[in-house]
Formats: C-alpha cells, structure tokens, sequence
C-alpha cells in the first residue's frame, strides 16, 4: 500500500490543527522505526531547518512526548528545563518559542508526532492542547484504516491443491476481506489510495471467476455494491446501514436501485446476479 498517510491525512491534520488552535506553525511526521520519527510535514515554517529534522524518543520536546505517549507542552523552548535540547539549532532557526507536541498513538503504539507552536512564549490554553489531539486523533484514524486494509489483503487466496473444506472457507475469507474494504473506503481521504482501493476490491470480486461468458454487463453505483456485500454477508439493512454508516432507509433505496438493476427480485436474487456479473466474489 502507499505510504500516503503522512503525504495526505498528516497535511490535513497539520491545516486542521492551525485552523483550530491559530498556531502558526504545524508539523509533524511518523516513526521511522521504534524509536525515531522524521518530520515531513510542516507548515507556516519561514525555513526549511525543520524539514527532514529526525526527532529520538525521549528527546527534546516530541522526543519525550514520544516517551511518555501524552501531549507535552513548553512555554519558552529557549530556556525550559524540563526537556532535552538537542534540537535547540532547529528550533531558534525557526523562532519558535511555546510549543506543544502530541504523540500520534494507534492501538497504544506510538507511530508519530504532531506540533504546533507560537513565535512567543505566551502560556498555551486547553482550546490549544484540545485542537493538537483532535489533530492528531485524525491520523490515529487514517493510520488504524491502513492497517486494516493491510490485514484484510493479507488474507490471500487458497492454495491451489487446499481441500475443498478448506477452499470453500477461504472464498468466504476473500468475500468478507472484499466487503470490509469497500465499508473502509469512504474514511480514506487520499483519492490515488481509494482507487488503488476499488481496484484490488475488482480483483477480489472476479476471483472466483463466477462471471459467466457473454453475460450482460452491469454496472451498479459503489454504494449498491457495498450494500450488496454486506447483504451477501447475511447483514439486515439496519447491520448494513451501522457497517456502511448510512441510514436504513438510504440502504434499502441503494438495495432497491441494485436489484432494479440486475434483474433480482429478491435480495438473494440480486447477490447471486451480482456474483455472476462479476461484482462481487
């Protein structure tokens, strides 16, 4: 999967956080490995001394952060005693003086930190700490999402010489990996990551190679394709409407437009038609 997360859900909390706080000054990055994390985004920055800056946990401000896995803040970088200060260069390159760093936590393992910081020393309130978690709360989100996706294409097809036991539980491994990343989709903010997306979901869905030849083509809207999976799932339309957060009343619209469409006039009609059209595994 692309490492899009810090390119395009980090640049989104960085301008969430400024929007929020009236911090001038965002950045951030995730871990390179346990115990370092490089800044590779930042924003209202007047230098490139921060950029590409490599921050080890327990040092410096987001370094300790880090450590301790909590929001840490300073009022004056320059002379705080409560910190480390290898980073000092950076930081007086920049001016940057109150400063408050948010550790980005997934699953309770740290994978990054988020900044903002004033040109003052002036005492950061609770509506500053309260913009920098919800900032990073963002990423926590994207990052949980990928992780997901990566777990669910993990899953892989059966082996070739399996039983056909084993086989038939394997198929229905990839029909629920298949449905679980169409419900994930909709959270992913980076466009190229859900188009890379739906098109591992249209290798998963001609997987089993139901589509029969010379049938007629169907084309149905995502949506009455996600719904479609979940019913074929065994979900109600109240269980889909929860996975796929919509309202029962819209997934029986989308229901009712998929079945319009394939010809079905019952729900197991409609998955058995989605499956032969190739839409679903």
């Amino acid at each position: 999967m692309p490492e899009s997360v810090d390119a395009v859900e980090m640049q989104a909390a960085l301008l969430r956080l400024r929007r929020t706080s009236g911090l001038p000054v965002a950045f951030g990055g995730l871990l390179s490995d346990s115990r370092h994390a490089r800044i590779a985004e930042v924003h209202g920055a007047r230098s490139a001394a921060l950029r590409g800056l490599v921050i080890s946990s327990g040092s410096g401000l987001g370094g300790k952060s880090m450590a301790l896995a909590r929001p840490c803040a300073v009022t004056d970088y320059r002379v705080s005693r409560h910190i480390s200060h290898e980073y000092d260069t950076a930081v007086a390159a920049e001016g940057l003086r109150s400063v408050v760093a948010v550790p980005v936590v997934v699953r309770r393992e740290v994978r990054g930190v988020l900044y903002g910081a004033l040109r003052e020393p002036l005492t950061l309130g609770d509506r500053t700490f309260d913009a920098a978690v919800a900032a990073a709360r963002d990423v926590e989100q994207a990052l949980a999402v990928r992780d997901e996706v990566r777990r669910l294409l993990a899953a892989g097809r059966p082996e070739p010489d399996a039983a056909p036991g084993a086989a038939a539980g394997a198929w229905e491994d990839v029909r629920e990996a298949h449905r679980e990343l169409r419900a994930l989709m909709p959270k992913v903010l980076d466009p190229a990551l859900r188009d890379e997306l739906l098109a591992v979901c249209g290798r998963l869905a001609s997987a089993t190679g139901t589509r029969e030849p010379g049938a007629r083509e169907v084309r149905l809207a995502p949506r009455e394709v996600d719904v479609l999976a979940c019913v074929a799932a065994g979900a109600t339309n109240a269980v889909a409407a929860d996975r796929l957060g919509l309202r029962p009343e819209t997934v029986k619209g989308y229901l009712r437009s998929a079945m319009r469409r394939l010809g079905a006039h019952t729900r197991l009609e409609a998955v058995v038609a989605a499956r032969r059209a190739g839409l679903l595994p």
